[in-house]
């Protein structure tokens, strides 16, 4: 009966998205208290030159995203350290540099079949059950990487000699946090797609941070908020029948909008 179930693509698409949500609510806190969206973004926008690897080198687009983006990760720690430019300028140069080398390695593939548009807003409804079993088992191992580096993120945040003192490091955390960021971002490329994949990082925690009263309180309210976005997205998308990607994104942000209203008491 449970196989039979897996049969409906819709049913599919809520387990692969409400694993991903599970994942990027807690993930997307970090990033929010540590101001690290546009970073999000850049290894996002590296993504394209991950496919153009795994086309290059037949191997599964999530490793190819993953190498290209774990690479992105590294660039980023050394040239920070060198201080060489702002990291607002590093950011921008990797993020675009990545996503234009991507697009055209891609172009010399004419006669490769790849769906861009897919891969830009995602294709949740196209997930197999191969791409379930990948979401829930690395998103269970993000859960474990997350909760290791848990305390030294949070006490960074607040104050980075605090963390030091306490033996912590900081810095592992960080590099170690910027890997699983790529990790989550190569899984959900498939479902949310490059452009969408760092708001559902971003949206759910920040609906979160208004009624949270405690770092990990923050955390399962934006898992909460995330699973109820990819719920509202995917039926809202069947309703009306639009793009799934952007369907869940957009919820994702009516509910922001609603909560804050609430918050203000209009």
């Amino acid at each position: 009966m449970f196989e039979a179930l897996l049969d409906d693509f819709v049913v599919r698409a809520l387990l692969a998205g409400v694993g991903l949500a599970l994942v990027t609510g807690p993930t997307g806190c970090i990033i929010v208290w540590r101001r690290l969206a546009y970073f999000g973004e850049t290894v996002a926008h590296s993504a394209l030159l991950g496919v153009a690897l795994a086309i290059v080198l037949d191997l599964h687009l999530a490793i190819g995203i993953f190498c290209i983006a774990s690479i992105v990760v590294l660039l980023m720690f050394v040239l920070e350290r060198r201080e060489t430019l702002p990291t607002d300028t590093l950011l921008g140069l990797l993020a675009h540099g990545g996503l234009a080398s991507g697009l055209v390695i891609l172009s010399f593939f004419p006669t490769m079949r790849l769906d861009l548009q897919a891969l830009l807003f995602g294709d949740i409804l196209g997930v197999s059950r191969t791409d379930i079993v990948l979401v829930w088992l690395g998103g269970a191992a993000a859960l474990a990487v997350l909760a290791w580096i848990w305390r030294a993120l949070v006490t960074a945040t607040v104050s980075v000699d605090i963390a030091v003192v306490e033996g912590l490091k900081p810095e592992r955390a960080r590099l170690v946090f910027g890997f699983l960021v790529a990790a989550i971002i190569a899984v959900a490329v498939k479902l949310v797609g490059v452009l969408l994949v760092v708001a559902l990082l971003i949206i759910p925690a920040a609906t979160a941070r208004r009624f949270a009263t405690s770092p990990e309180g923050m955390a399962i309210v934006a898992a909460v908020a995330g699973v109820v976005s990819v719920v509202g997205g995917l039926y809202a998308s069947a309703e009306l029948d639009t793009p799934s990607g952007p369907s869940i994104v957009v919820t994702a942000l009516i509910l922001f909008i609603l909560t804050r209203l609430h918050w203000r008491g209009v």
